[in-house]
């Protein structure tokens, strides 16, 4: 079955915490590599925030820049660390079937 992934999907003030991969992290997949791809090049994270999260960091530059650090840690958690919590939920989830 294919999987559908939205490209721009919207997001919260705050990223999730914690050891398991959420339906939110789920979700922005896409969001976190593109945080990754960015931050690799250096970008302004004014500008991410504008293209990636949707936000305004003119007009509300703390809010903005408190979504665009949580997110960035969890893409970094997630590259770093996180990935083997996928796989181990996968694992789960296949042998409860």
């Amino acid at each position: 079955m294919p999987i559908f992934v939205k490209l721009n999907p919207g997001v919260a003030d705050e990223a999730p915490m914690g050891e398991d991969i959420t339906a939110y992290d789920e979700q922005h997949f896409v969001t976190y590599l593109r945080l990754l791809d960015a931050s690799s090049e250096n970008a302004d994270w004014k500008e991410v925030a504008r293209i990636v999260l949707h936000r305004d960091p003119v007009a509300d530059a703390e809010r903005t820049r408190q979504c665009w650090e949580s997110h960035l840690a969890r893409a970094q958690w997630l590259s770093s660390t996180g990935y083997r919590r996928i796989l181990e939920q996968a694992a789960e989830l296949v042998k409860s079937r």
